[in-house]
């Protein structure tokens, strides 16, 4: 089973149709959906309620009406979607739901989610092919920078973004392109030897330091589509969180 870890935090207008994809992504596959709620005050939390009032829904896929709710579809020719709703009572920050939600996971396999539609679950196919049908990978990064459809934005996103990754690789012996990719796809074995407390961003760092640190298991990198977002459309990372990653990138090349 590929257990999808989905923070949300003031994701109202995206997440219906993200989930409506998610569910339909991977059709063979069993799926549970973990979506912890950050804390939403845009109506996201109330959306939810609505939708999961026991926390609990499962379904063969999901369609998104046009009041914006969730049609829940049963075809016995697809593999069941389990879709489970945690909450946090405030917002914590994404890596704190990500602590959340990979505790709760019970799949084989992992991968992270956001709600934001920035990026595309038809793209797991590559990543979930490698880990579990050539079985020649255990963790596989998405990367923005291999040819997929990339919207142009920030050119300072992008030198931060490729500075970053030359720093990780510098520091952690590693040839990955686009360290803080929200596309992480892994086995059990890896979660269960993760040990996360950052609850920022920082998490994204933290992950894979993690893993190249153990120096055990194999990694791959697959291009991905990217549909980026501008402030104004919702976009949360800053300046601030591009600082703190290279502090966290020396921090836990430094210590455990």
């Amino acid at each position: 089973m590929l257990s999808i870890i989905m923070p949300v935090y003031n994701e109202a207008e995206t997440l219906p149709h993200a989930l409506a994809l998610v569910s339909q992504s991977l059709p063979g596959v069993a799926k549970e959906i973990i979506i912890v709620d950050d804390g939403s005050t845009d109506g996201g939390r109330e959306w939810l309620q609505a939708n999961f009032p026991t926390g609990l829904r499962q379904a063969a896929s999901m369609a998104v009406d046009a009041a914006g709710n969730l049609v829940f579809a049963d075809e016995p020719s697809l593999a069941p979607v389990t879709v489970r709703l945690l909450h946090h009572r405030s917002n914590s920050g994404k890596g704190a739901a990500l602590q959340t939600g990979l505790a709760a996971a019970t799949g084989d396999v992992i991968v992270i989610q956001d709600a934001d539609l920035e990026y595309d679950p038809a793209d797991w196919t590559v990543m979930h092919d490698l880990v579990v049908q050539r079985r020649v990978a255990d963790v596989v990064y998405g990367s923005r920078f291999y040819g997929r459809p990339h919207r142009s934005l920030y050119f300072h996103h992008y030198l931060a973004n490729r500075f970053i990754s030359l720093m990780f690789n510098l520091l952690y012996n590693q040839t990955l392109t686009d360290i803080e990719c929200c596309y992480k796809m892994f086995t059990r074995d890896v979660l269960d030897q993760l040990h996360l407390t950052c609850n920022d961003f920082g998490c994204e760092i933290q992950i894979s330091a993690q893993i190249a640190r153990a120096g055990r298991w194999r990694i791959y990198e697959t291009g991905i589509s990217y549909f980026g977002r501008t402030y104004e459309e919702g976009k949360k990372i800053g300046w601030q969180d591009g600082v703190k990653a290279i502090w966290y990138l020396l921090r836990f090349r430094m210590f455990n």
